[in-house]
């Protein structure tokens, strides 16, 4: 399959949080695949701690204003957009004072207030989403980094299963060495049910607190393949992808540029 678009829902991206794993793979993907002419898109939220003007963003009126409704409630989407030098590929930075004013430090702890994180990983994903679906753009691979992401193959394949820009998207979830420090809320179900999800399609989170596995579990059953990260990454969630019958890219220690070129060659796979 040929690599034309590719949507990138990173939880973190180097340099607007620190040099986590996480981080770094998700600018080093996003800025390897465009320097081999791919056609990138790049998300990440814009946690409270992140300066406007020390990293040169700029806000997106245009992607700005539109309220999803999470639990009955409104919530306000800004956009704002940086560009990672020197290969100038766009991030746009997905904020809501809700959920992202003063709520994760400069460390990235999003466990700190682990009491609305069902909420906060709702409203990325759907803003993420909603604002690519606004913007005409109709990526072929969408690639999901981090437990915050972990919904969004979920509302691909369910929720926006036939909008233009998901339709015949290949969805790939990243796995990477990270855990909850808390299971979500135990709303979070009833909260997916208001948007129309149905019990056989949250399945791995009934009747319990959803933990990380669990959404990871669930990203698996909504995703058409999945790239290991992280040389330590959950057993129990290995086996699933294991015993799942996905593609699988397995973990493998290589500079840069052998780490884009694996990936796009797994991505041509599919």
């Amino acid at each position: 399959m040929d690599i034309n678009k590719v949507l990138f829902i990173s939880q973190e991206i180097a340099p607007y949080v620190p040099e986590t794993e996480m981080a770094s793979v998700s600018r080093i993907l996003a800025q390897g695949m465009q320097e081999k002419g791919v056609e990138v898109r790049t998300f990440m939220p814009k946690y409270g701690y992140i300066n406007e003007r020390r990293n040169q963003l700029h806000k997106v009126d245009r992607l700005s204003g539109m309220n999803l409704i999470i639990d009955d409630t409104d919530h306000t989407l800004v956009m704002w957009v940086g560009t990672l030098q020197p290969s100038r590929v766009q991030v746009y930075l997905i904020y809501n004072d809700d959920y992202f004013l003063d709520r994760i430090n400069k460390d990235l702890e999003i466990n700190s207030r682990p009491d609305d994180n069902d909420e906060r990983s709702i409203f990325y994903v759907r803003g993420v989403l909603e604002a690519v679906k606004k913007m005409g753009w109709i990526p072929n691979f969408i690639q999901c980094s981090g437990w915050l992401t972990a919904l969004a193959p979920l509302y691909i394949k369910k929720f926006y299963a036939d909008v233009p820009s998901y339709r015949d998207a290949k969805v790939v979830m990243s796995l990477f060495d990270e855990n909850l420090v808390q299971p979500l809320n135990e709303a979070l179900v009833a909260k997916l049910k208001y948007d129309g999800l149905t019990d056989d399609d949250l399945a791995p989170l009934l009747e319990r607190q959803a933990s990380y596995d669990d959404l990871m579990k669930l990203a698996i059953d909504n995703c058409d393949a999945v790239i290991q990260c992280s040389e330590n990454v959950s057993p129990q969630v290995l086996q699933y992808v294991k015993d799942s019958g996905l593609p699988f890219l397995e973990y493998e220690k290589g500079d840069d540029a052998s780490m884009v070129a694996r990936c796009m060659d797994f991505y041509s796979s599919l």
